[in-house]
């Protein structure tokens, strides 16, 4: 029996597997549909492009076959949260079904996992940055002796931004490899192993491109040798791409270098006067070098963009990492880990030079400032061919999958945008009924986005809709300004808990909207897409505005400029098609259940009063269209 055939009698349906361990069981036809097209695809070879509608249930779909297919799957998920139900929920619920344990292993970033010699090294000779990160310290060295994963998500209220992290994780560039004496223990080694005896490899878009980036380095490849990979949440594939196959140098990077220097210098009691030396040389240059390439240049760098003083900063710069490398070398009988440094000097160089000379016709340079660090960014402007070339052509079966990766009823944008050829494709609608479970409201006569009275406008209109869904509510901008003006303006208005992003972390945000009645959260691009929350609790999604992608934004800008020499239309082609996927995964966070009744609000008139609104709303759910916000009432329960 061919294991699609499998799929849909023996698992799925009323009287399966499924439902046997799953009271809450609903047949979904189109699950069971989409497993037979993974099934086929992951049993004959080729790349099939499914769109699988919210409520789906395209996890158990494509994980069904994955396991069943005998040879080693790799399951890429776009965010930590699928990648969490996929390990926490799915993977259990179908090992329960079959009655049978299963052969999965989790692999995360290097940065995830502690460096057993890093953590000794900063034990020894580290220092804080910020005394109030010592307590968080001091709770790495309680976990540390009882871990068995090495993975820094066990330590309960580790902040991301955790300054000491970066010094004691297993990130690639401070890597050794089988020289550390503590290669057999590493938790990156162990997490490797646990891989390569999996049937199934739960990894996420971040890793699996971070390991296409590096597969030529000494240390690079993580994820062991596979021919067949499912890509979930495949629609963020391009932007984590575009990340991980470019190039960065930061203030941040160069600090790291030269403290991880001055460690280890410390730990192993040398001297080295000629390098510290130049680590003080490096670190004046770096400080005059950071501050000048970011004043009155903007933020694009051009061919010939350079004028005669950021040269100068530059060789001066470039110089410097050239010593620094030349005296780590010098050092007698060194350790592996200074030699290890030296080629980060270099790299270093290397990468700093190209970005500088933005002429490489496939990337886009540009300058950024975030927080107290400096980035320069060479990216590159299309990743098609090298996606193409690092991974589909590599591989024997592909399976890319979302709740959205169609525009205009197809898949003409994702395939030119990735460079695919599909040997299969199937957009199979989500089984709720938007038309009874949900209403879309769009108000007429709402100012420009752009115009000085939108903010006031927007923050009337969202008083209006919170009265009306009684709080309960998350209200998505697309930029930090605009939820921060309207905070301001609903504060005093709503008789609701108001949350606001970047008041706690992410998961704190989402606990705190779960458990307070009638709360509404304020948020940004994070929580559009990846959040899940079912039930009365979510019953309103509002939208300020369409969200195009900005045209000053230096990658974008570059991608539009692309687009026109090839005699396309940027606009039609590009920016619509990106800010529909982005409006789908937006709204797409309210109806998550059968039972599921809510309002999706996009407070941007341009998508009823321009020609291109149709495309916006042709892609969205078949939910009833209304202006008039008394034709809400009576909607929620």
């Amino acid at each position: 029996m061919r294991l699609a055939s499998a799929a849909t009698t023996g698992f799925f349906g009323p009287r399966g597997l499924l439902a046997r361990a799953l009271p809450t069981y609903e047949e979904r036809p189109a699950q069971a549909r989409l497993s037979e097209a993974v099934a086929d695809v992951l049993q004959d070879g080729g790349l099939l492009l499914a769109e699988a509608g919210t409520g789906t249930g395209k996890t158990l779909a494509y994980l069904l076959p994955a396991v069943e297919l005998g040879r080693r799957v790799v399951v890429s998920t776009g965010t930590k949260n699928l990648q969490e139900q996929l390990l926490g929920k799915d993977v259990p619920l179908l090992a329960r079904a079959l009655g049978r344990d299963l052969s999965v292993a989790v692999m995360k970033g290097r940065g995830n996992y502690l460096c057993l010699l890093r953590y000794k090294s900063f034990g020894q000779a580290g220092s804080f940055r910020r005394f109030d990160e010592i307590p968080l310290f001091r709770a790495v060295e309680a976990w540390a002796p009882g871990t068995e994963t090495g993975d820094r998500a066990e330590v309960e209220d580790l902040p991301d931004g955790a300054d000491f992290w970066r010094e004691i994780s297993a990130a690639s560039e401070n890597c050794i490899g089988q020289s550390c004496p503590d290669f057999e223990p590493c938790w990156v080694t162990r997490m490797r192993q646990r891989a390569l005896e999996a049937d199934l490899v739960v990894v996420n878009h971040h890793l699996l491109c971070a390991d296409l980036a590096v597969k030529d380095g000494s240390y690079g490849a993580v994820i062991p040798d596979y021919d067949t990979v499912v890509l979930d949440e495949a629609h963020l594939i391009e932007d984590v791409a575009t990340q991980y196959f470019g190039i960065q140098v930061s203030s941040h990077r160069l600090e790291d270098l030269c403290r991880d220097i001055e460690r280890e210098l410390k730990a192993a009691q040398l001297d080295a006067r000629d390098v510290h030396s130049e680590l003080d040389a490096v670190r004046h240059r770096a400080e005059g070098f950071f501050r000048t390439v970011t004043q009155g240049r903007g933020h694009r760098l051009r061919k010939g963009w350079m004028p005669p003083r950021v040269s100068e900063q530059a060789t001066a710069m470039l110089d410097r990492l050239e010593g620094l490398r030349t005296s780590l070398l010098a050092i007698p009988e060194r350790s592996d880990a200074l030699s290890t440094m030296a080629g980060r000097a270099q790299g270093l160089a290397q990468d700093l030079a190209f970005v500088l000379g933005a002429d490489d016709d496939g990337h886009v340079s540009f300058v950024e400032t975030r927080g107290r660090g400096v980035f320069l960014r060479a990216t590159p402007i299309d990743v098609s061919a090298r996606l193409r070339d690092l991974l589909f052509d590599q591989m024997r079966a592909t399976v890319l999958t979302s709740a959205t990766l169609a525009v205009d009823g197809g898949f003409d944008y994702l395939k030119a945008r990735l460079g695919l050829e599909p040997t299969a494709e199937m957009i199979l609608p989500s089984p709720f009924d938007y038309r009874e479970q949900a209403i879309l409201y769009v108000p007429r006569g709402m100012p420009e986005p752009s115009a000085p009275s939108f903010v006031d406008r927007a923050a009337d209109e969202i008083a209006r809709l919170l009265d009306v869904s009684r709080g309960r509510a998350f209200v998505l901008f697309t930029s930090y300004a605009n939820m921060n003006a309207v905070a301001e303006r609903i504060a005093p208005r709503v008789p609701y808990p108001i949350l606001i992003q970047g008041e706690a972390p992410k998961p704190a945000l989402l606990d705190m909207f779960r458990r307070t009645p009638g709360a509404v959260l304020l948020a940004t691009a994070s929580f559009w897409q990846g959040v899940d929350v079912a039930g009365e609790q979510l019953s309103c999604v509002i939208i300020d505005k369409l969200p195009f992608a900005s045209p000053a934004d230096p990658v974008v800008q570059a991608r539009i400029e692309r687009l026109k020499k090839q005699g396309a239309n940027p606009f039609q082609e590009y920016q619509v098609p990106v800010a529909i996927l982005m409006l789908k995964q937006g709204l797409g966070r309210l109806i998550r259940s059968t039972a599921d009744r809510g309002i999706l609000a996009v407070l941007d008139s341009r998508v009823v009063e321009r020609p291109y609104g149709r495309r916006f709303l042709d892609s969205l759910p078949p939910a009833r269209l209304v202006h008039d916000v008394t034709a809400l009432s009576g909607h929620l329960p």
